[in-house]
């Protein structure tokens, strides 16, 4: 297993700011302020998702992880070998774990894992793990392309406008 570290593109920063958008829009929907799309190879968007935690009462409900498992059923492997999930923060172990089985071959994210732990403390909705998906990935067989976290302030002050005041 590798797992490649790159640098995004202006087109991922494009995606992620859609990423963005959704985990917005679920916020103001009454689910946890995340959101994920899958893009095939040319940055065209296939699939979008956001958080389903309280509106399906499913502590599983992810982005990452519910488009995933729709990606899977839409789409062969081989193709999703060739497509990016863009998600507004790490993928937490499950989402990762997602991704690896979907068999997508390249991940692009804005906020770290890590940073998400910092605004959500010790909240019972969210208890994050501290593990960054680049190591759980690195446990597995397949090669993996990992874009993240970005550098990109106005994106980052974006996502983390979404989460204040909602973990508290």
């Amino acid at each position: 297993m590798s797992v490649c570290v790159a640098q995004p593109t202006a087109k991922d920063i494009e995606l992620l700011y859609e990423t963005a958008r959704i985990a917005a829009q679920s916020r103001r929907d009454g689910n946890h302020p995340f959101g994920a799309l899958l893009a095939d190879r040319d940055g065209n968007i296939l699939m979008e998702q956001a958080n389903e935690v309280v509106s399906t009462h499913n502590d599983c409900g992810h982005a990452e992880t519910m488009l995933l498992m729709r990606a899977a059923k839409a789409y062969d492997r081989e193709f999703l070998a060739t497509c990016s999930l863009y998600t507004s923060v790490e993928p937490c172990v499950m989402c990762s774990g997602a991704l690896y089985w979907a068999n997508v071959g390249r991940l692009v994210y804005a906020l770290t894992e890590s940073k998400l732990l910092g605004m959500t403390g010790g909240n019972p909705e969210n208890p994050t793990f501290d593990l960054p998906c680049k190591e759980v990935l690195a446990h597995g067989q397949k090669d993996i392309v990992i874009v993240g976290p970005v550098d990109d302030a106005a994106l980052i002050a974006r996502i983390v406008h979404d989460h204040e005041g909602f973990w508290d």
